[in-house]
């Protein structure tokens, strides 16, 4: 209800507070080279409770703010005090977990829906979107958009697998215009939401000569009519007042397309990555900077002219970032990573230097940028060898994989291969359930 949303709100506020307090002191204690951890947080948040001037902290759940301390602990000790970001108020998203599953009573209403007791929110309804299959662990509420989420952690019982069914090894190479191409041929692309995920041994005519592959570029996971309102939504926004209620409906708009293209994408990335590592048990990747590759381009000063600037190909680079944030290198990353574990697959992250320019033919192997005549068409200017130029990349990284030693012999990982852990049960997050609160 309407009541429940306004305090899940509040909670998120006071999460964020909690986060950037703690975080502005850390770097207080650093500046003096000092240390402060979990536990000496933890008791100055009991004791900022009894202040009148921060009451308000009594309002949240104590195991959530608690949560937010321990999130911020590990975050400062994986990435240290100076790397951990702030929480801000208009970019970051509402979100807090509670870690204690016998409060957590998980009632199912009927075929549709389900309801659950969260402490301080009382019952909550929510769409149970499957049946849970295991026993809860914890909860996280989040919020996407205009819309409330809970997801469920679950301890399912399944353990790891150590070996796969398959021992084969394929290379997968991510681009701009088609998302995924394996050594074997296979093309795994979205063009928008009206298509299933595309999953064939050979494109059609148009796609090899990259027309439709430069309008995918742009489109991404929006669909025609989606595009079209975004950039009315867009030409919308920049008529509007800063703080104004009209800029803020248009704010929210533009969330709920983006929010759809999200979750698309991850659809994609899990349905692709589920194909690969269930036919395969050695999957070779490239070891990509993604970050690094969609950042912005520095501005260029010019020293004849203060305070002016020189070209520096911003509007190009900016065009390409999108591509690869757009077509979701990491997060499809992420999914093999993910889906290895159920499957017994071995990630393999290899070198990305000339896979593209590369003759893939044993015979001939030859290095040269000429070869690759454009987005789509690779020609050997050595041997004559000539083949669609991201299967090309493919068989090279497959190649690159199984060459650099990482032939498993016996058990145990080989060398650049993902660490794999120990067997033991997983615990797997539920799909998010929408709220009705």
């Amino acid at each position: 209800d309407f009541g429940q949303r306004a305090f899940a709100e509040r909670l998120g506020g006071i999460c964020r507070a909690v986060w950037n307090t703690g975080l502005e002191q850390r770097r207080e204690y650093r500046r003096r080279s000092q240390w402060i951890n979990y536990e000496q947080q933890c008791k100055q948040l009991a004791e900022a409770k009894k202040d009148p001037y921060c009451d308000w902290l009594a309002d949240a759940p104590a195991q959530v703010i608690q949560q937010t301390l321990k999130d911020l602990d590990q975050a400062c000790r994986k990435h240290g005090t100076w790397k951990v970001r702030w929480k801000s108020r208009t970019k970051w998203k509402p979100s807090f977990r509670f870690p204690t599953a016998k409060h957590l009573p998980v009632e199912r209403i009927n075929r549709r829906w389900g309801r659950v007791f969260l402490p301080k929110f009382g019952w909550a309804r929510f769409r149970m979107s499957r049946p849970l299959g295991g026993s809860v662990k914890s909860a996280t509420v989040s919020r996407d958009s205009k819309h409330w989420f809970i997801s469920f952690l679950l301890d399912d019982g399944t353990a790891e697998r150590v070996d796969h069914v398959c021992p084969q090894w394929v290379g997968v190479d991510r681009g701009v215009v088609t998302a995924a191409v394996t050594s074997d041929g296979e093309f795994f692309d979205r063009r928008h939401a009206g298509t299933d995920g595309v999953s064939s041994r050979e494109l059609p005519r148009e796609r090899k000569e990259g027309r439709e592959g430069r309008e995918g570029r742009g489109l991404g996971y929006l669909t025609p009519g989606e595009a079209e309102r975004y950039l009315r939504l867009q030409r919308q926004l920049a008529r509007t007042k800063k703080g104004s209620k009209r800029r803020k409906r248009v704010v929210a708009a533009m969330s709920e397309i983006m929010r759809r293209v999200r979750w698309r994408r991850a659809d994609f990335n899990a349905q692709a990555a589920h194909r690969l590592t269930r036919r395969y048990g050695h999957v070779v990747i490239e070891d990509l900077n993604t970050k690094g590759m969609s950042a912005a381009v520095k501005p260029k000063p010019d020293p004849d002219r203060p305070g002016r600037f020189l070209r520096n190909g911003a509007a190009a680079k900016s065009g390409l970032s999108k591509a690869i944030l757009g077509k979701g290198w990491y997060g499809l990353e992420v999914a093999l990573r993910s889906k290895a574990r159920y499957t017994g697959s071995v990630i393999h992250k290899i070198n990305p230097a000339y896979t593209s320019q590369t003759c893939p033919e044993p015979a001939c192997g030859k290095v040269e940028e000429k070869s690759r005549k454009s987005q789509a068409v690779f020609s050997c200017t050595s041997c004559g060898h000539t083949e669609h130029a991201d299967i090309v990349a493919a068989r090279n990284i497959k190649a690159k994989g199984q060459a650099a030693g990482l032939v498993v012999s016996g058990r145990g990982d080989p060398p650049g291969s993902e660490k794999r852990q120990a067997p033991r049960p997983t615990a797997r997050a539920a799909q998010p359930a929408r709220a009705a609160a």
